[in-house]
């Protein structure tokens, strides 16, 4: 029975692993900032020897997008050197390393879904941590070892877009939400199975990079007013352009994802983006 460690565990990702963690036969260890620090190089190879771990899933990131503008050290501490150090002690040990990373390491000018080969070029400085922390994880190269790019994250759990627009629909009548960045949202839970599911069947000697989202192609905008119609909010979301809304980091316009790689490697199916948006609105409801 496999000893799994998830870093990150208090975030969307790893409290949605946590909560299917108990229909998969395994050991898991859930940690988080509290009781183990991955920018500290020996702490986490005393917690890996201690605890016998032979499958990493990192879901630790610095994800604070804006505020990385002006505090790239803290960034690259969590994006990119807790992930070398991750990378070496998973080559050390022999350890299977599924590490998250994300969509803006792309300039979001493409023209059609990024493939995991495509050119990488980072607009800001989480970006451009999450890229470092891939290339590391690449040098160093780690057996049975994958990153998973994702985009648009959501979740029953944590702070997200979601959330922020079932808040501002019960508080407002209108509001202006950006038309001219398109992707695909990521239910943090279809992620969580994926990975759970894939975890066995992963072996490659290189690392292997694969994108994952939901299916289906939209703006922040659409997404915003399928939000209020599902959640039956009266607040009316009208579309506004990216300068209209200026923030410190940029943003990638354009940040589809080619998944063909994922679905035909590990012969998964991926949910439709409004499907899984019910399934989350489902679930905050329950929990409430």
């Amino acid at each position: 029975m496999p000893n799994i460690l998830v870093t990150g565990s208090k975030g969307q990702l790893g409290s949605e692993i946590k909560e299917l963690s108990p229909e998969y036969q395994d050991n898991f260890f859930f940690t988080d900032r509290d009781n183990l620090d991955i920018s500290n190089q020996e702490d986490i190879k005393h917690f890996i020897e201690t605890n016998d771990i032979n499958i990493i899933i990192n879901c630790a990131a610095y994800t604070a997008v804006d505020k990385a503008e002006n505090d790239e050290i803290s960034a690259d501490k969590i994006n990119h050197l807790a992930v070398k150090y991750l990378a070496e002690i998973a080559k050390e040990k022999n350890i299977k390393l599924v590490h998250v990373s994300t969509d803006y390491v792309f300039d979001g000018t493409n023209f059609k879904p990024y493939s995991e080969s495509d050119t990488t070029n980072p607009n800001g400085v989480y970006g451009k941590t999450k890229l470092d922390g891939e290339k590391a994880m690449q040098e160093i190269n780690p057996n049975n070892s994958i990153i998973i790019r994702t985009s648009w994250v959501y979740s029953s759990y944590g702070a997200n877009f979601v959330k922020t627009m079932l808040r501002l629909g019960k508080e407002k009548k209108s509001l202006g939400v950006i038309f001219d960045q398109v992707g695909t949202p990521t239910y943090a839970r279809d992620l969580a199975k994926t990975i759970l599911d894939i975890i066995p069947t992963i072996k490659n000697e290189a690392v292997e990079i694969y994108n994952y989202s939901n299916e289906g192609v939209l703006s922040w905008y659409d997404f915003a007013k399928e939000i209020m119609k599902m959640a039956k909010l009266d607040c009316t979301v009208n579309p506004i352009e990216s300068k209209a809304y200026p923030t410190p980091a940029t943003r990638p316009h354009y940040s589809l994802l080619n998944k063909t790689k994922i679905k035909e490697t590990f012969k998964i199916e991926i949910p439709y983006w409004k499907d899984s948006l019910a399934e989350c609105l489902k679930k905050m409801k329950e929990r409430k």
